[in-house]
């Protein structure tokens, strides 16, 4: 097996004794030099790992949803695709709100003509998307695709989220909900803070909130509260000097893998690696969404009953405090997130998908022309 990814993560994969080749890198963001489109980035990335991909003769590639690279030189060299979704499954369904958008499924028949009428606005995105990649595709030698979302594999679709945070659709063949693939860089302990109260974990996103917003609204608005708090600033010091309450404790980093199964609660912005990691150690979560898919992922959160989501124009001291106080004094948000905890425990996401890979592998001929009968 080998990873292909970025160099920075080269110590990692080959620690857990995986291959690696680094993937090419590109600036694709506008700066003052001349960066490439996203999408000029993924045909020059597709015919250079389209060598990496010759010289492996892979019996299947599996590609990030995003990386539509990989799955374009899988492609050119005729090898079997399958696609990691590693949140939640992107593609719409009839009566459900266009993903991304944070809406709730509709409950009423108003509910359902208004999202059908916003589905209709959001479907040209998606055609326009499905033409640039067909540019894309033509440009490395493929043919164009008539179908939406062609980075997605149509013969085998790992997604790796909890089904209980998935709203209710008809599945399309071959897309299997496994729950979360989770992984964290090794890190030790990081001490608690002392006494029996319910443990608070406040985990800011790494990538945004560069003042520490929502850290600071936790820690005001928790101290006089009858629990303890382990907040971390994730390696990102705040600009400015932050008060720390007695019952709180700031540190520079946590292992959530072994501080989240002490937690009840966990504060966090809502970045779907983070709000996995505490349901599946059982902690209700409260959600402050601060960007990119941060709004869908509070928004099946509270659907789901295991936590709650904060608007991020509305955080403050008293808003959050209200919040960690209802999910403390309502028990179901926290029973839910254990029963989503008992089911994990039950059901090992990486290793059903790793199942999932291995069947596709070894099934005849399964590529995008003849689709792998996989039971869901």
């Amino acid at each position: 097996m080998t990873l292909e990814t970025w160099q920075r993560w080269r110590e990692h994969a080959t620690a857990e004794g995986l291959g690696f080749s680094p993937a090419p890198e590109y600036q694709v963001f506008p700066t003052r030099e001349r960066p490439l489109k996203p999408y000029a980035a993924a045909a020059r990335a597709a015919l250079e790992t389209r060598e990496l991909v010759r010289r492996l003769e892979p019996d299947v590639v599996v590609n990030d949803v995003l990386t539509l690279a990989t799955n374009m030189a899988a492609e050119l060299e005729d090898r079997p695709r399958a696609t990691l979704v590693p949140h939640f499954y992107p593609p719409s369904a009839p009566g459900l709100p266009p993903f991304g958008i944070g809406a709730l499924p509709p409950r009423t028949r108003l509910g359902r003509a208004a999202w059908k009428l916003l589905t209709r606005q959001t479907e040209r995105g998606v055609e326009r998307g499905r033409q640039e990649l067909n540019g894309t595709r033509e440009r490395v030698g493929l043919p164009p695709l008539e179908r939406a979302y062609g980075g997605i594999s149509a013969d085998l679709c790992v997604v790796g989220a909890f089904p209980q945070l998935e709203y209710p659709r008809a599945w399309p063949p071959g897309v299997h909900v496994t729950g979360p693939l989770m992984w964290e860089p090794p890190f030790g302990d990081v001490e608690l803070p002392p006494g029996e109260e319910p443990l608070v974990l406040v985990a800011p996103s790494t990538s945004q909130d560069p003042r520490q917003r929502l850290l600071r609204a936790a820690l005001e608005g928790l101290a006089g509260l009858p629990v303890r708090v382990l907040a971390t600033y994730n390696r990102r010091p705040p600009p400015d000097p932050v008060e720390v309450p007695a019952n709180a404790r700031l540190v520079e980093w946590v292992s959530y893998s072994r501080t989240m199964p002490h937690a009840d609660i966990v504060i966090c912005h809502g970045g779907h690696g983070t709000m996995a990691r505490a349901l599946a150690c059982g902690a209700a979560v409260l959600a402050v969404p601060a960007a990119g898919d941060m709004g869908e992922n509070a928004a099946r959160l509270g659907w789901s009953g295991a936590g709650l989501g904060l608007p991020n124009r509305f955080l403050g001291a008293a808003t959050l405090r209200l919040a960690v106080r209802r999910l403390l004094e309502d028990g179901s948000y926290r029973a839910r997130a254990r029963s989503i905890a008992e089911w994990s425990n039950g059901h090992d996401g990486p290793a059903g998908a790793a199942e999932l890979v291995e069947a596709f592998g070894a099934s005849p001929a399964p590529n995008s022309k003849t689709p792998a009968t996989l039971d869901h």
